[in-house]
């Protein structure tokens, strides 16, 4: 059975295609409320349900010197803002136990990384808030073993479940977007989204480096996670990536979002009604 969640006031999954969108880390209030601004237009514009996404703190960070954000206190006065302003729900990383409670005061989807997907005290945590979990699942997972994940938090009694897709690793430095991945997180009962801003990052480069990523791969991507079937397009995105204090490399400009979008929209109609029609009619074995 496929379960549709609320996040805020929004209904996701089986409807229309919805975005999550923002810087990767809050660098300032007024880039953040920059991009809330545009997303907030285009979503309007395109009937896209919206959740604005920055990270107060990135724990995950090459160098101790790499820039991590303003911290839980001044990071969610933020994030508060923005809600306040657009009327949006808003979505950060968490990365303790202890850290959920308060992050749920504001947030209205608790982000568990990718690295920490299987940690059950914070998954735990996290659904025992009652706001919305978005699991980005771990780069060594296969996309089956994420009902496991989901098990802990219908455990806890929260059924506002998100599973992100966000590359596996190949080698060393390399992530790749198996897109038989997306139906099969689907077939776990939740909606699916797919993050092709993280999949670009080239790991053990630094995300601030030109080479620390392959922006120019993210419309390919994204055009062939929604043509997949997805139900959520995860897009960092800033007014100007190459000055952005995390994942410069690996953020698709601002100016660029309404048009990519417009596309996913098309290509989202199609391959609903393609899961509708049966199979032997494309002429193909079932």
């Amino acid at each position: 059975m496929f379960r549709t969640i609320r996040v805020g006031n929004l209904t996701i999954g089986g409807g229309p295609l919805a975005l999550i969108a923002g810087p990767c880390v809050i660098e300032s209030r007024d880039v953040c409320l920059q991009v809330a601004e545009h997303a907030k237009g285009l979503a309007d514009a395109l009937g896209l349900p919206l959740i604005f996404k920055s990270s107060y703190t990135k724990d995950n960070r090459s160098t101790i010197t790499s820039y991590q954000g303003p911290g839980l206190e001044e990071g969610l006065k933020v994030l508060q803002e923005v809600k306040d302003t657009f009327g949006i729900p808003v979505l950060s990383d968490v990365h303790t136990p202890e850290e959920c409670a308060p992050a749920a005061e504001v947030l209205d989807v608790l982000q568990i990384p990718a690295y920490l997907s299987m940690q059950s005290s914070l998954v735990i945590a996290a659904a025992r808030t009652g706001k919305a979990v978005n699991v980005k699942k771990g780069q060594f997972l296969h996309p089956l073993d994420m009902r496991n994940v989901v098990g802990k938090i219908e455990a806890c009694g929260n059924p506002n479940i998100l599973l992100t897709e966000r590359g596996t690793c190949l080698g060393y430095h390399n992530l790749v977007a198996d897109m038989r991945s997306l139906p099969m997180m689907r077939s776990l009962g939740y909606p699916v989204v797919f993050d092709p801003t993280h999949t670009v990052r080239k790991y053990g480069v630094s995300s601030a480096d030109p080479a620390g990523g392959e922006p120019q791969y993210i419309p390919h991507l994204t055009r062939a996670g929604v043509a997949a079937g997805v139900d959520v397009l995860f897009i960092e995105t800033h007014p100007d990536p190459a000055s952005a204090l995390c994942d410069a490399a690996s953020m698709l400009p601002m100016s660029r979002l309404r048009a990519l979008m417009e596309d996913c929209v098309r290509i989202h109609d199609i391959a609903r009604a393609a899961d509708n029609r049966p199979f032997e009619s494309c002429g193909l074995p079932a």
